[in-house]
């Protein structure tokens, strides 16, 4: 027969490892996905390498997108300015687009790099993310904010 107390016990412990379990949960879901890799599970060594990667990385391609920021509020203020100039608004265009492929560029190389640390099995669930992200037609996790 099951005493009154060891059947307190027993929910309270459940009680703590439902709630631990739901922290869990609450937590891997609300942590900081700063790249594709952080949705694979790496060991402590190749999460050592990517955030050697990613300290030159993502500081150079933060400043790629503010620059494109920056080109596309000057092409807002062109495209309505008066009198209108097409041949400044073409070539705002066109340092955008180089711009965009600038980014384009690096964050290839970035995956290439992040890639060759990979197991074969994590370099196929690599694959899955990339295919998935890059299948909005923009960069996914390293496209400009707002074109998502």
């Amino acid at each position: 027969m099951i005493s009154v107390e060891g059947f307190l016990v027993g929910i309270i412990f459940g009680a703590a490892a439902a709630c631990g379990a739901i922290y869990g949960v609450k937590k891997w879901c609300r942590r900081e996905i700063r790249g594709y890799l952080d949705l694979i599970n790496l060991t402590a060594d190749q999460r050592h390498k990517v955030e050697k990667i990613r300290d030159g990385f993502l500081p150079h391609v933060a400043g790629i997108r503010q620059e494109l920021r920056r080109c596309r509020m000057h092409l807002a203020d062109l495209i309505f300015s008066t009198p209108l100039d097409r041949d400044r608004i073409s070539a705002a265009v066109e340092e955008i687009s180089g711009l965009q492929l600038k980014l384009e560029q690096e964050v290839i190389e970035h995956i290439i790099e992040e890639n060759e640390i990979l197991t074969s099995e994590q370099q196929r669930q690599f694959h899955a993310v990339i295919v998935q992200q890059f299948r909005g037609g923009g960069l996914g996790i390293h496209d400009v904010p707002g074109r998502r």
